[in-house]
């Protein structure tokens, strides 16, 4: 194995950093959820060093209330889709998966608490999350110390895998992603030279994708005129905007989340802006059509999925989502579907070897583990595998513009070419 720098935690100050309407909700109200017809987990497992039984239990902790939940949900969302897609397709070797999902909420608290739960009550094989790499960076190192899998399915700030050698991903990593957008938007507008940059300080992943575009920015040999900070909290963001306009910039990067970035998207339409915005993973969401209305329209992202992708999987997964949402599927949920499916074929590889159903869990968990960095993967975001530190080796990256509809409610992404 692999030697990795563990990230240490502080459960005591564990703070709700990214909370926003939510009250009180914090660990203490994430339950277990089984998907539908699955029953009890906890039947289908003895206690910790015993065999899996029945239905092979994988965790899902993405979160489900909070201003996070408009990313969380759509994580979820593609996990249940994988869910019956490889069910209907026999599971592991005809043995069922079932689904464990705990809500993390928006803060590290509640992802510890939800991984805490899954391994140590729900006992299950591995783990899919949490939503965000600050949590990640809290909770992983609870699947650490219990040599239990988990794999990030949207956590993409620098040192994610690092956290220990049993934590990989699926969602490509920042510094991969973001400057493609960049690229896109001199295309676009080979005039641009001033940039004014905003993000949120108080996330992991924000403060680690806007080092990447400020980089980025100064490597094409633009001017960085400004940076604001905000959090991921805020509503109102007419001091920053305001600032910033003063510089007169050609060009506003936004790396937040869903609620505050589409807030902030909105805020600098309103005071007149007009020249091109992009947008960070945060905002890579439908869900921020409901943020910024007909004005998140020409927003640019760079993303790790289009629907359009040729595969065969792709297809069907598409197909699934959208008979079941009527829109095209989101990049979180084309990589929660991939993060189940590694596990799927993962341990139907590792039951050819040995049968899994023998196997004690602490083993089961470790050899799985394995099996997941050993293995190549045909997946709706394509053709992956993982480094042997457990970082997403990916051929295929995109970047859409929003192209809202008349009705200013709805839109899509349109993808570059």
């Amino acid at each position: 194995m692999f030697k990795k720098y563990i990230f240490g935690i502080a459960l005591a100050t564990a703070t709700g950093f990214i909370i926003a309407g939510c009250g009180g909700e914090t660990a203490s109200n994430s339950n277990s959820n089984q998907s539908p017809n699955t029953g009890d987990v906890s039947s289908n497992t003895n206690n910790s060093a015993g065999n899996v039984a029945g239905a092979i239990p994988i965790g899902i902790a993405f979160a489900q209330t909070s201003n996070v939940a408009l990313l969380g949900q759509e994580g979820v969302a593609g996990a249940k889709i994988a869910e019956k897609y490889f069910n209907d397709k026999g599971g592991v070797n005809g043995t069922p998966i079932r689904l464990v999902f705990q809500d993390t909420g928006g803060d590290e608290a509640g992802a510890i608490n939800a991984f805490q739960t899954l391994i140590n009550k729900d006992k299950v094989v591995g783990i899919v999350g949490p939503t965000l790499s600050q949590q990640g960076f809290s909770a992983h190192p609870i699947a650490e110390r219990a040599k239990t899998p988990a794999i990030a399915a949207s956590n993409t700030a620098k040192g994610i895998p690092e956290v220990g050698d049993y934590i990989a991903r699926v969602s490509a990593p920042v510094s991969t992603v973001a400057p493609n957008s960049l690229k896109a938007a001199l295309k676009q507008n080979p005039n641009i030279k001033k940039v004014a940059v905003f993000f949120a300080q108080n996330d992991a992943f924000n403060k680690s994708e806007t080092e990447i575009f400020q980089q980025n920015v100064k490597d094409l040999g633009l001017e960085l005129v400004t940076v604001q900070k905000f959090q991921t909290t805020d509503t109102d963001f007419q001091a920053q905007a305001t600032n910033a306009l003063k510089f007169k910039p050609d060009l506003v990067i936004i790396s937040g989340l869903a609620a505050d970035g589409g807030n902030l998207v909105r805020q600098l339409r309103e005071l007149g802006y007009k020249g091109a915005i992009v947008g960070g993973n945060g905002l890579n969401t439908s869900n921020v059509f409901k943020v910024c209305k007909a004005l998140c329209d020409g927003v640019m992202i760079a993303q790790a999925y289009s629907p359009e992708h040729p595969g065969a999987i792709n297809q069907a997964f598409r197909q699934a989502y959208l008979q079941q949402f009527k829109s095209e599927p989101p990049q979180f949920s084309a990589q929660a579907f991939t993060a189940v499916q590694v596990y799927v074929e993962a341990l139907k590889a590792l039951d050819k070897k040995t049968k899994i159903s023998n196997l004690q869990l602490p083993q089961l968990r470790s050899e799985l583990n394995k099996q997941i960095l050993a293995g190549k993967y045909d997946t709706p975001i394509g053709e992956i595998s993982f480094t042997p530190i457990g970082e997403i080796v990916q051929k295929d990256f995109y970047v859409a513009q929003i192209k809202m509809n008349p009705d200013g409610n709805t839109g899509k992404f349109a993808f570059i070419k």
